[in-house]
């Protein structure tokens, strides 16, 4: 489909001659006398893919007409024409949104140019919004609890400013994904976006990874290396886990946080960055301060926009979007027909406690996928660890009681919780949040057998 050009110009003969050429050209054209009418034409349902408007015409001024144009359709390029052309009109131009200013009479060479150039770079700009949009798509959180229409609420309030963002959630939960949403949906989003695992680097590589290293600053090191903060200039740095940094390490991040400055490890020349810096952890940095292992300041600096990711557990009522959309992506990357979950065996992943979170439902769903042969999943087709921590609760539904199915599930709930850390009353209370005197309670009242490992 040819481009379609907009002509606004109050005189006949040079809407005619232009319009001419363009079709020549292959282009589509549209031609208005006067600034209301090109308006119009930009309002349409069809508006033109860019627009050549004259400056100087009867009734609206051409500089007024671009600024409401610009305001309708920011992405539209205009091309300014005037017999009267000055620096200061051009100027003024450019800054209400022109894509370039010709003077009268037109050199038809350089007008075909900027035309091409500037529906070139529209272009370019089109691709780029579609793939923002895949981009977020690709990486969107899924749910439909209130909790996570609250994260979504916080995640577009706070993406578009440069506040350094704390990310707190347990192994997962899918603070990844909180990331980079922030990242897509700020100023940054057409810049890097660097993840580090400061959890999966070694403590004497961690500094050159993210700094980089001259060559000969170690053994080893036979080359310059670009640090992570060097390649992220401009972007977002993802900084996982970071709890696990030395406090070496942690003053070196506040240094950049304050004066956005670093050395490379073994250099003398300190070089500037300008990087925004969203941190995650799965641990209390309140409790690695007061245990000396995390600086305060940094906490402090880091903590600017504070997100919690809420464990799955928490909200049961999202794993069936989360489940079906998991099988809906692994049927698709196998190439099979979409199977389905039985309804069964969905209410035994809701009443599952999933320690490991999104995460974990993830691998499970891809695992069903690829290794049931049946179009259907059904309860059978589960782990017997997800068929036996729903058993209770499922008896209890059936019996017709929602106290004793809630009694059942909060029973397996803290069996599972109180296996997985070993049977400590502390760190099982810590964890699922609730005070050691009050889970003490409910193990007693559930009558729980406490074991020894």
């Amino acid at each position: 489909m040819a481009d379609r050009i907009l002509i606004v110009d109050d005189e006949e003969s040079i809407r005619r001659s232009l319009a001419g050429l363009l079709a020549d050209e292959g282009y589509e054209t549209v031609t208005a006398r006067d600034g209301d009418l090109g308006l119009a034409a930009v309002r349409s349902d069809s508006p033109p893919s860019l627009v050549l408007l004259d400056i100087a015409m009867p009734g609206r001024d051409g500089l007024e007409v671009l600024e409401e144009m610009h305001g309708l359709l920011p992405d539209l390029p205009v091309v300014v024409m005037s017999g009267h052309g000055t620096i200061e009109t051009a100027v003024r131009a450019t800054k209400l949104g022109a894509y370039d200013f010709i003077e009268k009479p037109l050199s038809v060479d350089k007008l075909l140019l900027t035309i091409q150039h500037a529906l070139a770079l529209a272009g370019l700009a089109r691709e780029n919004r579609e793939l923002r949009a895949e981009a977020l798509r690709a990486h969107e959180i899924l749910g439909g609890t209130e909790v996570i229409r609250k994260l979504k609420e916080q995640i577009a309030i706070a993406a578009p400013t440069n506040g350094w963002v704390l990310i707190t959630g347990e192994n997962g939960t899918g603070k990844e994904l909180v990331a980079r949403q922030i990242h897509l949906q700020s100023r940054r989003a057409e810049r890097p976006f660097v993840e580090v695992n400061c959890a999966a680097i070694p403590e004497e590589l961690i500094e050159s990874e993210l700094f980089g290293h001259e060559k000969g600053a170690f053994t080893g090191a036979i080359a310059q290396k670009r640090g992570k903060f060097e390649l992220a200039h401009g972007g977002t740095i993802f900084l996982d886990e970071i709890a696990d940094m030395s406090l070496k390490t942690q003053a070196k991040i506040l240094r950049i946080l304050q004066e956005h400055k670093f050395e490379r490890v073994g250099g003398t020349d300190t070089m500037e960055v300008d990087v925004r810096v969203i941190a995650a952890t799965n641990k209390s940095l309140e409790k690695e301060i007061a245990a000396g292992r995390f600086r305060e300041d940094l906490y402090y600096r880091l903590a600017v926009i504070p997100f919690h990711v809420a464990p799955l557990r928490e909200r049961p009522e999202d794993i069936p979007i989360l489940a079906n959309a998991f099988v809906r992506e692994f049927c698709a990357e196998a190439g099979t027909k979409e199977k389905t979950i039985q309804p069964r065996a969905m209410a035994q992943l809701q009443a599952y406690a999933w320690p490991g979170n999104v995460r974990e439902l993830r691998n499970l769903v891809e695992r069903l996928v690829l290794m049931t042969t049946g179009p259907r999943i059904a309860s059978d087709d589960l782990p017997e660890t997800i068929r036996a921590g729903s058993e209770s609760g499922r008896g209890a539904a059936e019996s017709g009681s929602l106290e004793r199915a809630r009694r059942a599930f909060e029973r397996e709930y803290l069996l599972a919780r109180l296996r997985e850390h070993g049977w400590n009353i502390s760190r099982t209370a810590e964890a699922i949040g609730i005070a050691r005197e009050s889970l003490s309670r409910k193990v007693r009242s559930h009558k729980i057998e406490m074991q020894r490992e």
